[in-house]
């Protein structure tokens, strides 16, 4: 029997059509990895019960998701914090293995390429400053391979210049995305309030720095900029989170899963998007692998823990509660790891509690989900059990690295045996 053939025999296609749309209308632009475009198609297949296109289409996009390569350019004059934003975008220490060194003399005229730790296709290069060259901005282009990445980002630690504007005019032309980066702005707030204790205001001298970068730009180009005011060592504070959103809000649908699997975890706001992400590539591989097929509940749950593993170790490395990370982490905080890892929820999702095994809390999960999405129609969909495993996971991995943003929270004496708090179906 066919897919298309097993497929009629659900409660219907037009229904099941509605619950995918709706789906993935959940989630903010930022956090889609679905383009419109596939979405729409998707629909449209299962509406006309058209399964085998549907499906075709859902392989495809997932091939594009998990083989999307990211080439971001970084380019700026010496002294801008061009290497240690680098490193701040990469989540890697100034003196880690494979950081970008930092306070070292532009002496090449090379690019050189610095890998994502743990995502390999995630690329930042390192462009020597428009500004030490005698090439005009489209040859410099032409000369540093312009057409390789998916968007610029210039950096300045002062003012930004007539060959940083000219530059990003030469992007526009070839059609590409450029953003303005202006990093140091801690330290410049700092000696602002050590130079005027009495009449310091914080909002006024960023709004300052702003106007400032902004002029100097408008001379040049016929819009005003975007101009992202950054520190380099803390970057959930300024507009560090606002710019992660931006670049996610413009790139491309299937190449936004791994920028955001690559962002650290330092706000609640990029933890959920990564959430966010991780459930819709979930959902697709579900529907990939049994589209609108009834999946008995039975079985053993214990086949589907152990073909994760790898999954749940993934899982880990993304939402930094892998041993390394958090060896990192317990340091930071001045305890110790075994203290660390046994007040998060995550390393201990194996083991029972209250003589409950994963089993009985996964029924308890699949019940809850399976109500609140449609109740038989969502059976078709949803009754994939690794799929359920997985959102277990994800939800589970997410809390943890939420209460790890809170160290006064997350080391404070509870009765609960870890501090994450679970989903409320979970108990």
């Amino acid at each position: 029997m066919s897919k298309t053939q097993r497929g009629s025999d659900l409660p219907g296609s037009m229904a099941w059509a509605s619950s995918f749309d709706a789906f993935f209308k959940n989630f903010k632009r930022e956090s889609q990895i679905l383009s419109e475009e596939n979405i729409i198609l998707i629909k449209s297949y299962t509406e006309t019960n058209n399964l085998q296109k549907a499906l075709s289409v859902i392989n495809n996009a997932l091939r594009d998701i998990e083989n999307a390569p990211l080439n971001i350019a970084v380019t700026g004059e010496t002294g801008t914090g061009k290497s240690t934003f680098i490193n701040a975008l990469r989540g890697v220490g100034q003196e880690d293995i494979g950081a970008a060194p930092t306070g070292v003399t532009e002496t090449t005229w090379e690019r050189i390429p610095y890998l994502h730790p743990k995502l390999p296709q995630v690329i930042l290069w390192d462009l020597p400053g428009i500004g030490s060259s005698s090439f005009p901005p489209e040859n410099y282009l032409t000369e540093m391979k312009f057409g390789q990445y998916d968007f610029f980002i210039i950096i300045s630690a002062t003012r930004f210049k007539e060959n940083d504007a000219q530059l990003a005019k030469a992007i526009t032309k070839m059609k590409m995305n450029f953003y303005f980066v202006r990093t140091k702005i801690d330290i410049d707030v700092d000696n602002e309030q050590k130079s005027k204790p009495k009449t310091f205001n914080k909002e006024n001298v960023l709004m300052k720095i702003q106007g400032d970068c902004s002029r100097h730009l408008q001379k040049a180009l016929s819009s005003e900029p975007r101009i992202f005011l950054v520190s380099n060592f803390d970057v959930s504070d300024f507009d560090f989170p606002a710019l992660q959103t931006t670049l996610l809000r413009e790139l491309p649908a299937h190449k936004r899963h791994v920028f955001m699997l690559s962002l650290n975890d330092v706000t609640e706001e990029t933890i959920n998007l990564k959430r966010d992400s991780l459930k819709q590539k979930v959902f697709l591989e579900a529907l990939k692998a049994g589209v609108l097929a009834t999946i008995p509940l039975g079985g053993m749950i214990m086949d589907d823990i152990e073909n994760l593993d790898e999954t749940f170790d993934l899982y880990k490395s993304y939402f930094g509660l892998d041993d390394a990370s958090l060896r990192k982490i317990a340091k930071k905080f001045n305890t110790p790891v075994n203290t660390l890892k046994a007040r998060l929820r995550f390393p201990h999702l194996f083991t029972q509690m209250n003589n409950e095994s994963l089993e009985d809390k996964l029924r308890k999960y699949i019940h809850h989900i399976s109500s609140v999405t449609g109740g038989p129609v969502a059976a078709g969909i949803y009754f994939k059990k690794s799929y359920y495993l997985q959102n277990l996971f994800i939800d589970a991995a997410a809390n943890d690295a939420i209460a790890l943003l809170n160290k006064e929270d997350l080391l404070e004496n509870k009765v609960e045996p870890y501090v994450s708090k679970p989903p409320d179906y979970w108990e």
